[in-house]
């Protein structure tokens, strides 16, 4: 399954949104943490897109959790 940047950063808006930064420093929930450094490498080496499979478990399990809430019937 191929994954584009817009597909990454509208995982990470939609968790950040769920579970907002906490603390003094503002420390991402799991799932944002997760999803930010595929995100960050993407954007840094121009990728527009990238295997499901290249993404580390937590990065996997965050994105497949939020494709299936928002995918269509």
């Amino acid at each position: 399954m191929v994954i584009t940047l817009n597909e990454l950063e509208a995982a990470i808006n939609y968790w950040r949104q769920r579970s907002p930064a906490q603390g003094e420093a503002y420390v991402l929930c799991a799932e944002a943490a997760a999803l930010s450094k595929p995100y960050a490498l993407m954007i840094f080496h121009h990728q527009r897109s990238i295997e499901l499979q290249q993404l580390e478990p937590a990065a996997q399990e965050a994105l497949v959790a939020y494709l299936k809430r928002h995918s269509a019937p």
